[in-house]
């Protein structure tokens, strides 16, 4: 099981650009791998249906970096989670499920798959836009020699040099931020549910360039549509005669036929029921429709004035005549006896009990003053009462936005929080509607501008007036909605790339060599709470799960769900034997995974602990306890 980070090192030694694809074939299509691992790709062609459509255009987009990216995305994390013991504990937040994660957003999404894969409702990213000014450059932390990407990526290697060029010495490219975009989007596509959204706002400089990346990921057949924001209402020009008033957001669904934005509520006050309808309130509706053909085209003759009505030129009647007789015999189509020339001959009833909603699709236009950036920047100036963050979004778009598409409980996400105008808005949204919606936010901790308002406030990073904003806008909230019972508070963690020396004591820690002696100073090195806190997003817990500390004669360890967590050293003969007791005795205590801080134990405790735990398999319970040592 590869769960901690040796293991992890490890695993990506062998890691490569589809190795996330391949390990969804070989869970689907297990026998169309040969016993040497190789792919039999006239094998899977069988289990295509002769009903799926194939075609050999080879359409693409195509940038630098492209594998690189998918590369970066099937390579696991060696970040560890450090929980805010100090702030998760206040009183406010001990018992929260939203969280505000401090950390690069391509290590975060990897952790929350491993626990919120399939589970989040709607995703809002603002990302960097890539303008030349607004700061992007491209970075990461991976140290790729020219060799081992060439040999990765089966490039040359002087592709390979170039790929490096773009990620060790900063670029702010149309490669590089596309590069910066797909390994990130990809990972994201796995969080979505089913019925789950994912909102981007762009501007015209990488537009069209991430509405065919998103093509790619998401695949062009769940693209929904895009909305124009208007951020400005002066005039003004870059000397081209040219006034550029709005930005884009782009939306895509993980399924799109299981999504429905929905818009404002519908107004049904144009509905009654004048001729006493047994099935209600109805209105006149449009009989016709744009599409259609022979069955739907015909003559519909009024019986009282012998009148033929047609569709409209250039449409269809929206039902056959079979359908329209028995229109006529429940009523949905009632015949006028008195007329003008020009009006049609019956009417076309349709139900307020026979919506299908009580919203109106969302529009594709936010052009409201209250969606502008100058109300952005006003409310979150009022907000932290100074000017620490610029370009932030309004609060009442991201309200909107959200409100189309969850319901109670549903996990809101953005991986690029910024001033966590999203956090404020579902925590808005939760106080007015009394809803348990969950945010999850993630921010770089990247530091302010030196001598900037924000650092004369104190503001070390972007991430600490993202968690300040939270705070100070739950305080707003409660104070507007004095009675709401609705989660205002956070947890937070920070992910930590372990220092070198940790890393290098990790690689010359052999097991085999070490048999008598544990390396304690590597548990205090992590913390026991990072260790823990690891592992529970890992094995699939989340983020706000609390796992129960249990005593074993005087050694503490911790019981959740299928895993008992044994962590510090020093586990005694009487600690093993209170462990075997505590399963023989307790019907409810039945974890299926024993998991040890490999570190923490010699060779003699392990194997004491195992020797004992064999015991189980005679007893009443018939349990085969999974013995999982982490490096």
């Amino acid at each position: 099981m590869i769960t901690m980070i040796k293991d992890i090192m490890n695993a990506n030694d062998s890691a490569t650009p589809n190795s996330r694809e391949m390990a969804v074939l070989k869970e689907n299509f297990p026998s169309c791998f040969k016993a040497d691992g190789s792919f039999d790709i006239e094998r899977f062609k069988e289990f295509l249906s002769d009903k799926i459509a194939v075609t050999g255009e080879g359409y693409e987009l195509k940038f630098l970096g492209k594998n690189y990216a998918r590369l970066l995305a099937s390579i696991d994390t060696t970040t560890v989670v450090v929980p805010d013991e100090e702030h998760n504990s206040k009183p406010e937040n001990m018992n929260s499920e939203n969280i505000y994660i401090s950390g690069d957003n391509l290590d975060g999404l990897k952790h929350l798959l491993k626990s919120y894969s399939r589970q989040v409702k709607c995703i809002y990213i603002d990302p960097p836009y890539n303008t030349g000014t607004d700061g992007f450059v491209y970075n990461d932390q991976f140290n790729f020699t020219v060799e081992e990407l060439s040999e990765k990526l089966s490039i040359s290697e002087e592709q390979a040099q170039r790929i490096l060029d773009l990620t060790k010495r900063g670029s702010a490219s149309h490669s590089a931020w596309l590069m910066f975009m797909y390994s990130r989007l990809l990972l994201a596509r796995d969080l979505l549910t089913d019925d789950g959204v994912i909102f981007i706002s762009i501007d015209d400089n990488e537009c069209h360039n991430l509405k065919l990346l998103c093509d790619d990921v998401f695949g062009e057949e769940n693209f929904i549509g895009e909305i124009i924001r208007k951020t400005k209402s002066m005039t003004g020009d870059d000397g081209n005669g040219f006034n550029l008033q709005h930005e884009t957001l782009l939306i895509y669904a993980r399924i799109k036929s299981n999504l429905y934005l929905a818009g404002e509520e519908k107004s049904f006050d144009s509905y009654s029921n004048p001729d006493n309808d047994p099935r209600g309130d109805w209105c006149s509706g449009d009989p016709s429709a744009k599409s259609g053909g022979d069955t739907t085209y015909y003559g519909i003759e009024n019986p009282y004035t012998k009148k033929v009505d047609f569709p409209p030129k250039g449409r269809y009647w929206a039902f056959s005549k079979s359908t329209l007789e028995e229109y006529i015999k429940t009523g949905k189509i009632k015949f006028k006896t008195n007329y003008g020339d020009n009006e049609r001959g019956f009417i076309f009833k349709r139900y307020k009990a026979d919506a299908t909603s009580k919203f109106n699709p969302l529009n594709s236009l936010f052009i409201e003053n209250e969606y502008m950036n100058q109300n952005a920047t006003t409310e979150l100036r009022s907000l932290l009462e100074g000017d620490y963050f610029t370009y932030p979004k309004p609060v009442k778009f991201l309200f909107d936005l959200i409100k189309c598409n969850v319901s109670d409980n549903d996990i809101v996400l953005d991986f690029f929080s910024g001033s966590a105008t999203t956090a404020h808005a579902v925590m808005k949204l939760n106080a007015e509607d009394g809803g348990n919606l969950k945010f999850i936010m993630v921010q770089l901790p990247e530091k302010v501008k030196e001598g900037s308002e924000a650092e004369k406030a104190g503001f070390n990073t972007i991430d600490q007036i993202g968690m300040e904003r939270i705070i100070r806008a739950a305080k707003a909230i409660k104070e507007e909605f004095p009675d709401t019972k609705s989660d205002l508070g956070f947890k937070h963690y920070t992910l930590v790339e372990p220092e070198q020396n940790t890393l290098d004591k990790l690689e010359k820690f052999d097991p085999t060599e070490n048999k008598l002696f544990a390396d304690k100073d590597i548990l205090s090195e992590f913390g026991k709470p990072t260790v823990l806190a690891t592992w529970l997003v890992r094995d699939g817990y989340g983020l706000t799960a609390e796992a129960e500390e249990l005593n074993f004669a005087g050694y503490n360890g911790y019981y959740i769900g299928k895993h008992l967590y044994l962590i510090d050293p020093e586990l005694s003969n009487k600690a093993i034997e209170a462990i075997v007791v505590k399963y023989e005795t307790d019907g409810s205590f039945n974890p299926e995974n024993v998991v040890l801080f490999g570190y923490s134990f010699t060779w003699t405790e392990m194997e004491a602990l195992k020797i004992n735990l064999k015991r189980l398999k005679d007893t009443e319970k018939n349990l085969r306890i999974n013995f999982d040592i982490r490096y």
